[in-house]
């Protein structure tokens, strides 16, 4: 019903303040520039259509309104818009793609095609006349061509064919006007030609109709000169030709009658289609089409040109500021022309008959025209007016900044392409260019006085935060290009990172009555690359305390105030993890007596380090959407009612998300959707905490999204309370076979704690000793190490600490549940893991396998990593292996070493795989 009522621009008129999401798309910078942008709407407005990554944009640029039509998880990679405007086709390519039919006047979905090109999905589209038909052709190797009637709710084309690869990548079709059963591809290299015929028997778009199709190729070694590459075919409004453009500015002319052979001797369409003549452009086309009596064309000069149906030359749109073109879209609504304009384009007419004002007429239309760098023009055909509505980065946008104090946000690209918008009434401010480098990070300081700069040539400038304008000559002191960058609570230092994992410091002084910044020290203090750097206050005094985190597991801190010239002098340097590898980190909010840092790794666990001793007070499961989390920022508070209600804003690799503090493993208290398919390369938070901004690196969008706390809450809350969201991550949940065994293993530990064998009377409880966690742990399929067992037992022995004053001496099963799921594998045991340990420490036997020699593997275990004595080890093979030779003494746990190494020998082989590890060894079930 709301299609069947939908008029054009009803979209605009929803209500889009009452999602139930807890954050909402609002505003979308930038677009896919090497697509098509449509104009949706006629007249003075000015409605276009455009694709920013997975996102198609309604955008009202009078109005300064957007409308959003979301229902891709990967990056579109086409679109087409039906002749009267009405229907928008979108499809993309990557897992699980989609083709999407939408409503362009209500915003509804109303088809989607699942599963139309598995594995490969789309890389061209297009609309049939009368919008009946899509034709698309896959995006794989090996390319399919199929034709959908997308009104019907089957999910098999009406037919398809197959194209050999020797076809070349096609990447561009489109129908015949006069007949959807006939259409066009073409690559850099072939045009092929098609014809579909319906099926008699069974009839168009029945079940199971395989209709037949017939194709003709035809290539650039159809000519005897040069012509240069394909771009864009289209078919001739009133005759059987066809046209193609060339990136040698040649128009080929395609037609099914050649005058060279004689009539009898003709093929029928398509397989009589012949190239009969070429006709020289001057310039290099881009794009090619086809109106009611007049052919246009755009170049690489940025030039529209106009030729009737003979290619006879009739006018010339041009702009000193216009780029290559990269579409053209017209106005489906006439003008009244002035007599000045049909003074103008008279004498290019060849009568007054009517096929001239049907020229006339068609020169009479307005058109939105987009080029390859990004910008969008609204281009007046009575006085050849150029207007810019949109001007966008044109390379990958990869730094954002928030103000922190007003709306502001910077955006910086790899174009050197730096605006500022106020985000409030989405309005563009100011912008800077800097030629020759591309913007890699921003930062504010919290004055907000100043936006700094790091660039990928590693130079680092210091702007006016209003102006843009240079506060002082540029730095350039780093070695590679420049990743993270950072103020000072004051505003007195600004540090930033590279890709030469080196740390570099600036300090604002004084010098000839004026404020400046120079230069103070640097310093190479990782070896792998930095993935953060964070500002801080020191905790006895008002000066600032810097770290810097990468991923060889470092956390440096660094006395800045101490620092002197080209000397940067370092506190701590503290490994924060063993074997996962840490990715971002901040600065946890006050929410106990205890502060902390809080960290993230690529095994789904956030950790919280005391601020001083960096020792790891907490382990936690973190959210688990994909991807581990990249960045994160504490959302500024935005209740003053409740200053202890605190909330986490991240982004994983694709995805950007909202957690409630305090962090404990609850994934009720996490959401997060999708933002950027092709990878997220920033995040920002506003001054409010009211947005989050996103950018998409290589997608060349930046992403406004609104916040909505209560939506977040309530998902918490109806996720369930205490501790029925934990029982629900055990397997089987609180009345599985899972959690009976775990509450067998937690009674049968007070049995051991109490001795096994004594007649005294049991002192059952609901807690057990720290000592017996590592051993429910591993009876429970959890196998951590030695440091993360003791990681384990000092979170829940001092966990009182802070607030009483006392250790912790048992646990009751509700927090060792807790405990388990927060410690445990986020993704359960990995076999790749243990195959990527074989093949760096093994070697290829003469099967090709990866192995590793027995003498070895028993030596890597007593020497690398947290070795293992000779005791140790023995006990722990015969145990695994099913037999325990003992001593003739009284000690349980030691091994006759003789009997062990027999049976090591005897049932260990020479050579040892990780399957063999694994399955014989250790006796875990692998696939």
């Amino acid at each position: 019903s709301l299609v069947w009522a939908a008029t054009p621009g009803m979209l605009f008129q929803k209500d889009r303040d009452s999602s139930p999401h807890p954050l909402n798309l609002s505003w979308v910078f930038g677009y896919n520039s090497s697509l098509a942008v449509h104009s949706l709407m006629d007249g003075e407005d000015r409605v276009l259509l455009y694709v920013s990554s997975h996102t198609v944009v309604i955008h009202d640029v009078l109005g300064n309104r957007q409308y959003h039509l979301q229902g891709h998880a990967n990056v579109i990679s086409c679109l087409c818009v039906s002749e009267d405007k009405r229907w928008v086709a979108t499809a993309d390519r990557g897992p699980n793609a989609l083709i999407l039919v939408w409503d362009s006047f209500s915003g509804v979905p109303v088809r989607t095609i699942f599963e139309s090109h598995p594995g490969d999905g789309v890389c061209a589209i297009a609309f049939s006349q009368d919008a009946k038909y899509l034709v698309t052709i896959s995006a794989g190797a090996v390319q399919r061509v199929c034709v959908w009637r997308w009104t019907l709710p089957t999910e098999k084309p009406l037919c398809s064919t197959e194209l050999r690869p020797e076809f070349g990548h096609q990447d561009y079709v489109i129908f015949n006007p006069q007949d959807p059963h006939e259409f066009v591809s073409n690559s850099k290299t072939q045009v092929i030609f098609y014809l579909w015929v319906k099926t008699p028997l069974l009839g168009e778009g029945r079940a199971g109709a395989q209709d037949e199709h017939v194709a003709l190729l035809l290539s650039l070694q159809t000519f005897k000169s040069v012509v240069g590459k394909f771009s864009q075919s289209v078919f001739h409004f009133n005759n059987s030709q066809a046209l193609t453009g060339t990136s040698a500015g040649k128009l080929v002319v395609w037609d099914a009658v050649d005058p060279q052979i004689p009539p009898e001797e003709q093929q029928v369409k398509p397989l009589g289609m012949t190239a009969i003549k070429m006709v020289s452009m001057e310039e290099s086309l881009t794009v090619l089409k086809v109106l009611e009596s007049c052919i246009v064309t755009g170049d690489v000069k940025g030039h529209v040109k106009f030729y009737d149906g003979e290619l006879q030359f009739l006018s010339l749109y041009s702009h000193s500021k216009v780029g290559p073109i990269r579409s053209l879209s017209f106005s489906t609504t006439l003008r009244d022309p002035p007599d000045a304009f049909t003074a103008k384009t008279q004498p290019f007419l060849a009568s007054e008959s009517d096929s001239s004002n049907s020229v006339s007429l068609t020169l009479n239309r307005n058109f939105i025209l987009s080029t390859s760098d990004a910008t969008v023009f609204h281009v007046a055909t009575d006085s050849a007016d150029f207007e810019k509505l949109l001007e966008e980065a044109k390379k990958a946008v990869s730094a954002i900044a928030c103000h922190p104090q007003q709306t502001l946000v910077a955006v910086g690209s790899h174009c050197g392409l730096l605006k500022v918008w106020d985000y409030r009434h989405t309005k563009y401010l100011v912008s800077r260019i800097f030629p020759g480098a591309g913007i890699q990070c921003l930062s504010y300081d919290p004055r907000g006085h100043f936006l700094a700069a790091g660039f990928t040539d590693g130079s680092v400038h210091i702007l006016d935060a209003i102006s843009l304008q240079s506060s002082c000559k540029e730095f350039q002191f780093s070695q590679g290009p420049v990743t993270h960058i950072s103020f000072s609570h004051n505003s007195e230092y600004l540090a930033t990172a590279d890709e030469k994992y080196s740390v570099t410091v600036y300090k604002r002084v004084l010098q000839n009555g004026h404020r400046c910044w120079e230069h103070l020290a640097g310093l190479d203090s990782h070896y792998k690359p930095i993935r953060s750097i964070l500002f801080g206050v020191q905790s006895d005094s008002n000066k600032p305390r810097l770290l810097s985190l990468g991923e060889d597991r470092q956390l440096v801190e660094y006395d800045v105030s101490s620092s002197i010239k080209d000397h940067l002098v370092v506190t701590h340097r503290d490994q924060v993890e063993q074997s996962a590898v840490p990715l971002c980190l901040a600065w946890y909010p006050p929410l106990s007596t205890e502060s902390f840092i809080l960290t993230a790794n690529n095994s789904y666990k956030m950790k919280l380090l005391n601020t001083t001793t960096k020792m790891c007070r907490k382990t936690l499961l973190g959210p688990t959407y994909g991807s581990p989390l990249e960045k994160i920022q504490i959302l500024p508070t935005t209740s003053p009612a409740d200053p202890q209600q605190h909330y986490l804003v991240y982004i994983t690799k694709d995805k950007v998300g909202l957690q409630i503090l305090p962090v404990d493993g609850n994934p009720h208290k996490s959401s997060a959707f999708i933002c950027h398919p092709d990878g997220a390369s920033d995040l920002a938070t506003s001054y409010n905490g009211r947005y989050v901004f996103t950018a998409g690196g290589n997608d060349c969008t930046v992403m406004k999204w609104k916040v909505n706390l209560t939506a977040l809450d309530s998902a918490a809350f109806l996720g369930g309370e205490d501790m029925i969201p934990f029982y629900n991550l055990l397997d089987g949940g609180r009345e599985g076979e899972f959690f009976r065994e775990l509450e067998d293993y937690f009674y049968y530990a007070q049995l051991c704690s109490q001795g096994i064998e004594t007649l005294e009377d049991r002192q059952v409880s609901t807690h057990i000793p720290l000592e017996q966690i590592p051993s429910i742990m591993r009876a429970i399929g959890c196998y951590p190490s030695e440091e993360e067992i003791e990681e384990m037992i000092n979170e829940v022995k001092f966990s009182k600490s802070m607030d009483a004053g006392e250790q912790v001496t048992e646990i009751n099963l509700g927090d060792f549940i807790k405990l388990y799921i927060n410690h445990r594998p986020a993704l359960g045991l990995s076999m790749k893991s243990l195959q990527r340990a074989f093949q760096v420490l093994g070697y290829d036997n003469e099967k090709g396998d990866k192995v590793i020699d027995r003498g070895d593997l028993l030596s890597l275990l007593q020497c690398r990593g947290e070795q293992m004595t000779e005791d140790e080890l023995a006990l722990c093979l015969t145990t695994l292996l099913g037999r325990r030779p003992r001593t003739g003494g009284s000690e349980r746990d030691t091994c006759d070493p003789s009997g062990a190494a027999a049976l090591i020998e005897e049932e260990i082989p020479a050579e040892v795989t990780a399957e063999i590890f694994a399955a014989d060894i250790l006796g875990l079930p692998i696939a």
